[in-house]
Order: C-alpha cells, then sequence, then structure tokens
C-alpha cells in the first residue's frame, strides 16, 4: 500500500526538536525518533565522505531513508567554477563511491537532481538528462526544475511523459510565482513507485533577492498557514488518486526555524504520529 511521509530538509536546524544544549552528534538520531524521511542537503555543496555517510546511516532506525541532493557540479550550479575532477564521468563516480554506505544499508530514498534556473526545456538538456541517467546507472533519481519552460502549456505533458519514460521521479514544488527561477504545482507523478513534494514557503519578496549575499536563507523563510497545509492535505488526495505511489513531503522553509512546526503540524493533519515515538516533552504538537 502506498504511504505518505513527512521530513525536512537537514536535521541540524531545528532547535525546537532537541533538547537544550544536545551535541550536534547526536542530532541526527533524536531527529530519526520524529520523522522517517530527511534529504541531505550538504552534499549539494560538496561531495561527502563515506566515513560521514556511514555515520549517519548507524544513527538513525532501520527503516530510516536518506533523499540525498546530488552535488552542485552535476546539476550545473557551478559553472565557470574549477572543478578538481577531471572530467563528468569522475565526478560521478566520486558521488556515487561516497554514498555507499546508504546504498548498502537500503536507505537510499532517491538523489535529488535539483536544476538551476538557467536549465532550460531545449534539446541539449534532454540530452544532458539522458546522460545523468547513463551515469547514474540504476540509482532511484528524483528531478526538480526551477526554469518554468518545463511546464508551459505545449511542454507540461511532454515533460511529465519523459520523467516516466526515463525513469526520473518527479519532484513538485510549492514555492513562490514570480515567473523565470520558479515553477508552478504540477500535481502529476512521474515515473512510478514514488513522488516528492518539497515545499519552499511561498516568500516572493525573498525569492527576488538573488543577488543578496544570503538570499538563501532570506528566500525559505516563510511558515505555512493552517490553511495553506490544508490544501496540501487536498493536494495529497488528489495525487493518491492519480496512482503517485509513496509520496514524500520535505519542508524546506528552514531559514526561520519553521520546517519542523510545520511539518509536524501536516502530520497531525494527516492523522500521523513521530516516526519512532519521540518523547513527549520533545513533541511540538504534544502527541506520545
Amino acid at each position: 500500500m502506498a504511504m505518505i511521509q513527512v521530513g525536512v530538509t537537514g536535521w541540524g536546524d531545528h532547535d525546537d526538536l532537541y533538547p537544550a544544549r544536545t551535541p550536534a552528534k547526536e542530532k541526527l538520531r533524536i531527529y530519526g525518533q520524529h520523522f522517517p524521511v530527511v534529504e541531505v542537503d550538504s552534499s549539494f555543496y560538496a561531495i561527502q565522505s563515506q566515513a560521514n555517510f556511514q555515520r549517519w546511516v548507524d544513527l538513525t532506525p532501520e527503516d530510516f531513508t536518506f533523499f540525498v541532493k546530488a552535488y552542485q557540479g552535476m546539476t550545473g550550479h557551478s559553472r565557470g567554477k574549477n572543478q578538481k575532477f577531471a572530467g563528468p564521468g569522475e565526478m560521478f563516480e566520486a558521488f556515487i563511491r561516497s554514498i555507499d554506505p546508504v546504498v548498502e544499508a537500503g536507505k537510499l530514498n532517491a538523489i535529488l537532481f535539483q536544476f538551476p534556473p538557467w536549465f532550460d526545456c531545449t534539446l541539449d538538456s534532454i540530452r544532458r538528462l539522458r546522460a545523468i541517467r547513463k551515469w547514474m546507472g540504476e540509482l532511484p533519481l528524483a528531478i526538480e526544475f526551477r526554469n518554468p519552460s518545463w511546464f508551459k502549456n505545449d511542454t507540461r505533458e511532454k515533460t511529465i511523459q519523459f520523467m516516466r519514460e526515463e525513469g526520473w521521479f518527479h519532484v513538485i514544488c510549492d514555492e513562490p510565482q514570480i515567473g523565470h527561477g520558479s515553477v508552478p504545482t504540477v500535481l502529476e507523478p512521474g515515473a512510478p513507485g514514488k513522488t516528492f513534494i518539497r515545499l519552499h514557503g511561498r516568500n516572493a519578496a525573498g525569492w527576488k533577492m538573488s543577488s543578496a549575499p544570503n538570499w538563501r536563507e532570506i528566500r525559505t523563510l516563510y511558515r505555512y498557514s493552517n490553511e495553506e497545509l490544508l490544501e496540501w492535505r487536498d493536494h495529497l488526495d488528489e495525487l493518491q488518486k492519480k496512482d503517485a505511489g509513496d509520496i514524500y513531503m520535505i519542508f524546506n522553509n528552514n531559514s526561520g526555524g519553521d520546517a519542523a512546526d510545520n511539518a509536524k503540524e501536516m502530520m497531525s493533519l494527516l492523522g500521523m504520529k513521530p516516526a519512532n515515538n519521540a518523547p513527549r516533552q520533545m513533541d511540538l504538537f504534544g502527541e506520545a
């Protein structure tokens, strides 16, 4: 039976989950008592060591899974920057080796390929996606676009069909609608089996401030209202009717400490309890 799971991006920035003075090395262990899935964001900025991934595997429950973000060089975010790799093949191989402990433990949910706003719907981009699919072999891949050209009236159905045929899980976005640099919420599954939802908040003013030095923090400074989360409960019903498979909701509105709160509220609206019976004093909504 298909399921719905809720988590957040990272585990270090959600202070309400942890008792005061909790050591950083213990946070993931406690996080796993609240949520069954987490997005690993640090792998976007640098390919992590196998030792890091092994430690994270060891800290989490047996049925816990990781949604691992692809390294920025693999998605084109680091264009124009010096790369320490001889070529894309070497870079992809290094990333794949790094996540071996997660794969071997059966805890890899999927690898998130989030493409930059300039990655538009062109034949060159399609060729790039097919090359990535080949480099990554049989590993589960999820795709998130940031350029709206993929979902215009004349390309939307083709984009969804491409995901299904090429084996890409669809990452549905909730984010400000500002034209170039954001995509609409498209409630359609991609490749069968899994569908992901990433909720970035709806801070339109912050989303536009891409030249600000702290833009990554500003753009996700947002707290979802109860009404907005109820909208998503309806969206989940719609997705389930479309055979979306297992659905994973990842809250990325971390900047103001709102992601874990909103994730807990979403779980409450769905009638869920913490993943592994988190202690009462740590539960934001007072459930056992």
